[in-house]
């Protein structure tokens, strides 16, 4: 039998993962210690029943804490770019994104961005919202693979709504409405610059190293929406011959859920990951090179199986789920091909 003829890989929003006595975003919100014990805990099952080998979080404010559980788990590689804010010593704010693996991690990088095309695209102080992390992974059959993951920015208002007591209800309330309006499309155009400048790193680290790519994490957006479809690319084109059009896919991603429904014979709904009131969302991605689609001759693996796990979403069982997080994990199957 052939060793790690398949490979998971997995994301997974943490949502506050910060061990107490330490705040989250203001002074009363600190789990107790059962309810940490039972976030942890809810981890630690996760982790032990779908066994990922590669896991890319978000929202880890207690890195040392994550570090040691995923070590005690099986995973001895783990890795960070960042640190959270800390005010006043003990509140928490703007967490990191983390990797673990089961592989060696033989590099780590924080991801830069090109200041050139950031200034073409008008962008002025720009920089990331969270720190994505490029891990560079010795796999198992295929060798080095650059892991990415990332946070993008959330769809949250980039501006303040603060009531001026010298206005009218009416005013204040045009007032709020026009802040939102700009406020929302300025988050949109910080997650879009994001996902443009992170792909175009991707291609000088592919032009570079020809390493095999994997990009994953909580893209706080729908991939196939306007401001996020140019990450897999599927309408961009290089002018020529044919020959250019192959070129194109060598540094190109596709989206892991379409490659896993050429491969099922019936092709089934996609699992929504996040909830917001009565609307659902896929904001949770894995995006993969071409060495992981069957359908180019000379990949290594195929996408196998898709797994979303909303059990805790979905219907969730308040006595164990109460402590888990906000968002669906998203965990796909490899399978070396024959």
């Amino acid at each position: 039998m052939i060793k790690h003829n398949q490979i998971k890989v997995a994301t997974f929003n943490l949502y506050n993962y910060l061990a107490p006595p330490n705040a989250f975003y203001d002074f009363q919100r600190i789990y107790s210690a059962q309810q940490w014990a039972k976030k942890q805990r809810w981890l630690a099952d996760y982790l032990e029943n779908q066994q990922p080998d590669i896991i890319g979080f978000q929202e880890v404010f207690s890195i040392d804490a994550l570090k040691q559980q995923v070590s005690e788990q099986g995973y001895p590689y783990f890795a960070v770019v960042d640190e959270p804010t800390v005010i006043d010593e003990f509140i928490y704010r703007d967490p990191v994104v983390a990797i673990a693996s089961r592989f060696k991690i033989v590099a780590v990088a924080k991801v830069e961005y090109d200041t050139d095309y950031a200034a073409q695209m008008g962008l002025k102080g720009f920089r990331f919202s969270r720190d994505i992390i490029r891990a560079t992974i010795d796999v198992p059959h295929i060798g080095v693979v650059d892991c990415y993951v990332l946070h993008f920015k959330s769809k949250r208002s980039m501006i303040d709504n603060e009531y001026d007591d010298t206005s009218t209800e009416q005013q204040n309330l045009l007032k709020q409405l026009k802040e939102q309006i700009a406020g929302r499309w300025a988050s949109s155009i910080q997650r879009g610059s994001e996902a443009a400048l992170l792909l175009i790193e991707v291609i000088n680290r592919r032009a570079q190293t020809n390493n095999p790519v994997i990009v994953m994490g909580d893209f706080n957006n729908e991939l196939h929406d306007g401001v996020l479809n140019h990450l897999i690319a599927e309408h961009l084109r290089l002018t020529g011959n044919r020959q250019n059009s192959v070129y194109r896919s060598h540094f190109t991603l596709q989206d892991s859920w379409q490659l896993y429904q050429r491969h099922v014979v019936t092709e089934s709904d996609r699992e929504a990951t996040h909830y917001f009131g009565s609307s659902s969302s896929v904001f949770d991605y894995i995006l993969l090179s071409r060495e992981f689609d069957a359908g180019f001759q000379s990949s290594f693996f195929e996408v196998v199986d898709y797994h979303t796990y909303d059990q805790h979403l979905i219907n969730p069982q308040f006595a164990y789920d109460d402590q888990s997080t906000d968002h669906g994990v998203v965990m796909i199957t490899m399978a070396l091909r024959s």
